[in-house]
């Protein structure tokens, strides 16, 4: 069986500019259209690729970068500019159980993740309940297709079987956006 999670000791793989390529943050954060957002929560930040062009995104607000892996989370502590202190908040996790309290998050993001998680519909449960009424939620992952790089065929998940996923957790309003070369783009809410 193929090892679902991403080994830690590649971490370097996640700091490569080439990433913005084709996990632009950019693009991802304006087809977002989020407004007014104070509370971002990111699952499994890694090594805040994401977490960092988020927090700038909203300046006066805060990102909690939650991880499993010790090994990013430390990474994270020795190596985020000063400028992100009291913005991005560092937070060990467990997978499906985030300790933050209930309804804080304007958005709760998973980024090349899904496909790794053991049991989806516990995750996606624990973001809901993060999500104030109104919040939305974003998965972005590996499409289930030949690209050149990415996780094995085997273990990525298709997008209309994120969107499934999405509606048997309760989310609604969920659109499919076609704007990464190499990757399924889901939003959806939290009525």
């Amino acid at each position: 069986m193929t090892d679902r999670k991403f080994n830690p000791k590649h971490l370097a793989i996640l700091n490569n500019p080439d990433r913005k390529k084709i996990h632009d943050p950019e693009v991802i954060w304006n087809t977002l259209e989020l407004k007014d957002a104070e509370v971002l929560v990111d699952i499994g930040a890694g090594t805040g690729f994401f977490a960092m062009p988020f927090a700038d995104k909203i300046p006066d607000g805060v990102v909690y970068a939650c991880d499993t892996s010790e090994v990013m989370l430390d990474w994270m502590k020795d190596n985020l500019p000063k400028k992100y202190d009291g913005r991005i908040i560092l937070r060990k996790t467990e997978e499906s159980v985030i300790e933050l309290d209930d309804q804080i998050a304007d958005l709760v993001y998973m980024m090349l993740l899904h496909h790794e998680l053991n049991n989806p519909q516990s995750m996606l449960q624990e973001a809901k309940r993060l999500l104030k009424p109104g919040g939305k939620i974003l998965i972005v992952d590996w499409a289930k297709k030949e690209t050149p790089m990415g996780p094995p065929m085997e273990i990525r998940v298709d997008a209309d079987t994120i969107e499934e996923h999405m509606k048997e957790a309760g989310f609604n309003d969920i659109k499919q956006h076609d704007v990464l070369p190499f990757n399924s783009f889901l939003v959806g809410a939290k009525l």
